[in-house]
């Protein structure tokens, strides 16, 4: 047990899960994009949905999209200041087989043009869980550089990322792999101890089988 436990999150907004929490699904949300958002659908489930509006879970999540930590004193205010800089927000239901209780889907179209929809979970003292990106399971807690990689399950392809991984002398802290069918679609997902080299991220995307690489920074 440490000090964190003990005393939970310094956050502005009345609960760690509701709040704070949905603050860093969406911050993480930002992050893996990699670029400016200009509209956001966010989809609420459970608890996040039945008692997010009390607890400001709706304005939290806006706050993390706009690139706000838990303890800005911004947050209460996020809505008019995604207004004010072009962001359009829209919030409905997800719908969501067996989702955790605080659940939220983000639908995010970024100014570039790309496309990302996310499931974040906030399992309590502000900690998460991004479940899902683009409808494959990822599950990991944004606490360390992630590495997610889709590609097509054929040979040769875990092989690669973890040698490059090696070669730049970055270590695995976590690695899970999924798949939707044998021979589909698969999806690697990697927590690092160091962060991955931008030239490394541009190399894995020019495989041949590799369908997109995201990356999430600490930086």
């Amino acid at each position: 047990m440490n000090l964190f436990d003990i005393m939970g999150p310094v956050m502005v907004g009345p609960s760690s899960s509701h709040t704070a929490g949905a603050v860093k699904i969406g911050y993480v949300a930002r992050k893996l994009i990699g670029q400016p958002i200009v509209s956001a659908r966010i989809n609420l489930y459970g608890s996040f949905l039945a008692t997010g509006k009390g607890h400001g879970t709706h304005f939290a999540i806006v706050a993390g999209l706009l690139g706000m930590q838990t303890d800005d004193v911004r947050i209460p205010h996020s809505m008019e200041i995604a207004k004010e800089q072009g962001m359009e927000v829209s919030f409905g239901r997800a719908d969501l087989e067996d989702g955790h209780p605080n659940s939220a889907e983000l639908e995010l179209l970024g100014a570039e043009g790309r496309r990302l929809t996310i499931v974040g979970e906030s399992i309590g003292g502000s900690l998460i869980n991004i479940a899902k990106i683009d409808g494959l399971d990822a599950n990991f807690s944004g606490e360390y550089p992630t590495l997610i990689v889709h590609n097509q399950d054929t040979p040769g392809h875990v092989a690669a990322v973890t040698n490059m991984l090696a070669q730049k002398s970055v270590n695995i802290a976590a690695m899970q792999l999924y798949r939707a069918r044998r021979g589909g679609n698969a999806v690697m997902v990697i927590e690092c101890d160091q962060e991955v080299p931008k030239e490394s991220i541009d190399w894995l995307s020019g495989l041949d089988g590799i369908e997109k690489v995201t990356y999430y920074s600490l930086l």
